[in-house]
């Protein structure tokens, strides 16, 4: 493994760079230091497909070991984009002992300078539990990226296209829930029937519902875990703010970071959004698949509109609905500039699937 360091980065490590070398780009990697919220943060850039990999928050001990906290940030990142474990390892098992090397040219600064700057812009993604930042990881590598003379590309198809040829084979572990998840309303039928890998955390199974039902992401949420019977008791409570862990419930719970799906399942969950307007949807396993050749969730049906955020919960939605339907209505044309405003539109699950990929 070829680690192309800045002066910045040599210094931090206390390291004398080895002669400049050649390597296989898909096993060579620029890297760069900031401080981001007076932490160390370590940012390290694919050659070959500009993947992007954080460590952040590292202190003194972790430079002394930075060789094996690299290699296990791209094991862990590996396996949250869903790639086989053997394709995973055959890769670890190519890169070898890190040689660190000062920067390549110009052109591999300025794109390593683009990535930081993209760390810096979402910087408030940073899991400040965490040092390996495996969903900001994934976050920055699906922004395109600028080769020149108007090419573009997504470091994170590259990656998958190098592994492939690589491997000679698929790189995704292909097995996946179908989930069915219905909104709790009295009065419309507003469901959605989805695919997701069966990697999937809770924090990236909320982005998955925010998306196939339209919400705006605006409030907090929680995952409320029962047990898979018509009568079930609620096992624990997932929630998505430390300061909800002072709320104590009667249900143990935990915050959702890093939480797997699969290690609650079977279960029946509710995915509570918005606590003011208090949305509630009914998420249960319809079946497993082992034929998924996605790493990214794909929603295949769904019925009804989703209700504006904000709008005041159900007893407020039926009066929005009962305004835009009204064309007499005083309210009618604001009330409808407003719905567009928050986003209300008619479900669209090819556009919801744009979204999702």
């Amino acid at each position: 493994m070829l680690i192309q360091c800045t002066k910045k980065l040599l210094t931090e490590l206390k390291i004398k760079p080895e002669p400049t070398m050649e390597q296989e780009p898909l096993f060579s990697w620029h890297a760069n230091m900031l401080t981001i919220n007076r932490r160390k943060t370590l940012v390290l850039m694919n050659d070959r497909s500009r993947y992007v990999i954080v460590l952040y928050g590292l202190k003194a001990k972790d430079l002394k070991n930075v060789e094996a906290l690299i290699l296990q940030a791209i094991k862990e990142t590996f396996q949250s984009e869903g790639i086989k474990d053997e394709v995973i390892e055959g890769y670890l098992s190519r890169l070898g002992q890190a040689t660190y090397t000062t920067t390549k040219d110009r052109t591999m600064v300025a794109r390593l300078n683009e990535a930081c700057k993209n760390v810096t812009f979402f910087e408030e993604d940073i899991n400040q539990n965490v040092m390996n930042q495996a969903h900001m990881n994934r976050r920055l590598s699906r922004l395109l990226v600028g080769n020149g003379k108007n090419d573009y590309t997504q470091p994170n198809e590259d990656l998958y296209q190098a592994l492939e040829e690589l491997t000679g084979e698929p790189i995704f572990d292909t097995n996946a829930y179908v989930l069915q998840v219905k909104l709790q309303l009295s009065n419309h039928h507003v469901w959605r029937k989805v695919i997701v890998p069966k990697h999937i955390t809770f924090p990236e199974l909320h982005q998955t519902l925010q998306t196939v039902f339209g919400w705006e992401d605006s409030h907090l949420h929680e995952f409320i875990v029962f047990e898979p019977t018509s009568n079930g008791k609620p096992r624990i409570n997932l929630v998505c703010h430390e300061e909800a862990l002072h709320f104590q419930t009667g249900i143990p719970m935990k915050l959702d970071t890093e939480e797997k799906l699969t290690d609650y399942l079977p279960a029946v969950i509710i995915y509570h959004y918005d606590f003011g307007d208090s949305w509630r949807h009914e998420i249960t396993v319809e079946s497993v698949i082992d034929n998924y050749d996605k790493n990214y969730p794909t929603c295949i049906a769904g019925e009804g509109n989703t209700p504006p955020e904000d709008v005041g919960g159900e007893m407020g939605y039926e009066e929005f609905l009962a305004i835009i339907s009204d064309p007499s209505h005083p309210d009618h044309v604001h009330m409808k500039n407003w719905g567009e405003d928050q986003g209300y539109e008619e479900f669209d699950i090819k556009s919801v699937n744009r979204w999702l990929k």
